[in-house]
């Protein structure tokens, strides 16, 4: 081989590695998001109308925004009291299901602020902070605070609510929350433990 075969081979080889880095990005582009964000992603990318490009942009930037936030630890008390508050809300769900999504509302918001995220008065920028870490859970969530108002059927509510136990598990653990973790469902009518 001669040295102008092995200079253009290596200049190939780097014009495809950076033709690479440019249009997929360092995190493997669309394929990295989608499996960070998960059912984030589709909703992200339903909302821009399919246009993956933009939904792949909006991550991104929520990932710059909040990707680097410091959690907070909870103290034991502070857990223990989380906990409690959860169960109590829980069983008023048999009572009054609106009455306990706007406690669940309120609760996981106090939490999540507690735990390191930024509050406020925008639901949404609230939610997308706690999308970055808690993609798969975040959705219940957004339900909760949607039915909580909207006349939803007490069985939608109750999916909601069950839902929400997700990214309530996931706060209150010091990392993600792993399968199985808080046994406590809703059901029909009535928690179990």
């Amino acid at each position: 081989m001669t040295t102008a075969i092995i200079i253009v081979a290596v200049a190939l080889v780097l014009a495809a590695a950076v033709y690479f880095f440019l249009v997929r990005g360092p995190r493997g582009g669309g394929r990295g998001l989608r499996s960070r964000f998960g059912p984030e992603y589709d909703r992200v990318v339903a909302r821009h109308g399919g246009d993956t490009k933009a939904a792949e942009h909006e991550l991104e930037e929520r990932v710059k925004r909040h990707g680097h936030l410091e959690r907070r630890p909870l103290t034991e008390a502070a857990r223990a009291e989380y906990t409690a508050r959860w169960a109590r809300t829980q069983e008023q769900f048999v009572e009054s299901p609106q009455q306990a999504l706007t406690e669940a509302d309120a609760l996981l918001a106090e939490l999540s602020r507690d735990r390191g995220f930024p509050g406020g008065e925008n639901f949404e920028e609230h939610t997308d902070a706690l999308s970055v870490h808690h993609a798969r859970h975040v959705d219940g969530y957004r339900r909760v605070h949607t039915a909580r108002n909207d006349g939803t059927g007490t069985e939608e509510m109750r999916e909601a609510f069950v839902e929400a136990r997700g990214l309530f598990d996931a706060l209150l653990a010091d990392g993600p929350a792993e399968h199985g973790h808080g046994n406590r469902q809703l059901t029909k009518g009535r928690s179990t433990s």
